[in-house]
């Protein structure tokens, strides 16, 4: 069985196609998917879904990108993540692409998630662009590692993945790795340790070869266990074994809420 460790199945890409896209999951051997929460104000669809659809499980946080939206204190996400299908605190993290004058309220946003994941007993989904200095040192000083988590859809360099594994860190690959020129992203892929990667699709965004440009779904998340399977030079099934694994280790409790 394959996990897809981070998509996004509430935006209305994928919201209105349901039953097709669980089709199509089980067809490709995808036995679980993570619906990852962004903000506050969507969490209840987000919340509903994992509920609906026994293959779903659900995080909570807000995203670095978001504003204008409500700031979510610890204990508001503690309380959250209290929800039976609920797994991890985030998405949460740092993006100076899109805020490239590093606002101080979004490392504080950052800060209240370490809190929150720590308090709460639950794994963090970070994400990082553009920020891997930051990421790591806020990360460093708030003991996000006694939480752990993903560092998902990775695409910063070996030095920070080397980082990140340090603080006890999985790293989450996506469709990306399959884009012939995302050398970085495809060297890191070669070198993380077996027993700390993990897969995902980001869905409905960066939709693997040969789906590129297109609408991504969980389904499509063999694609990229396939592709690093062949850069490591493994079979596609013990690519399949470790990431599952990896991802049950990481998240124990989610191990009898598939099941369920």
């Amino acid at each position: 069985m394959l996990v897809d460790s981070h998509c996004h199945l509430d935006f209305p890409e994928l919201a209105a196609r349901l039953p097709a896209i669980i089709d199509l999951m089980t067809s490709n051997g995808v036995g679980c998917a993570v619906c990852i929460g962004v903000t506050l104000e969507e969490l209840p669809r987000v919340l509903a879904l994992a509920e609906a659809w026994p293959p779903l499980l659900a995080s909570v946080g807000v995203h670095p990108e978001s504003t204008g939206v409500r700031e979510p204190t610890v204990g508001e996400l503690v309380e959250l993540a209290r929800h039976p299908r609920v797994i991890a605190i985030g998405e949460t993290g740092l993006d100076y692409y899109w805020h490239k004058d590093a606002p101080e309220w979004q490392r504080e946003r950052f800060r209240t998630h370490i809190r929150a994941a720590r308090a709460a007993g639950k794994p963090l989904v970070v994400h990082t662009r553009d920020a891997g200095a930051d990421t790591l040192r806020l990360m460093a000083e708030e003991g996000a590692g006694e939480a752990g988590g993903i560092m998902h859809c990775f695409t910063e360099t070996w030095e920070v993945a080397a980082a990140a594994l340090d603080q006890g860190f999985y790293l989450s690959m996506s469709g990306i790795v399959t884009f012939r020129k995302a050398l970085t992203v495809r060297e890191v892929a070669q070198r993380i340790p077996l027993d700390r990667l993990l897969v995902e699709t980001d869905s409905p965004y960066l939709a693997p070869v040969p789906y590129r440009g297109k609408i991504n779904q969980p389904g499509y998340v063999r694609h990229v266990a396939e592709e690093i399977a062949q850069l490591r030079g493994l079979r596609y099934e013990d690519v399949v074994d470790a990431t599952t694994e990896n991802f049950f280790r990481l998240f124990p409790e989610a191990r009898t809420k598939v099941a369920q």
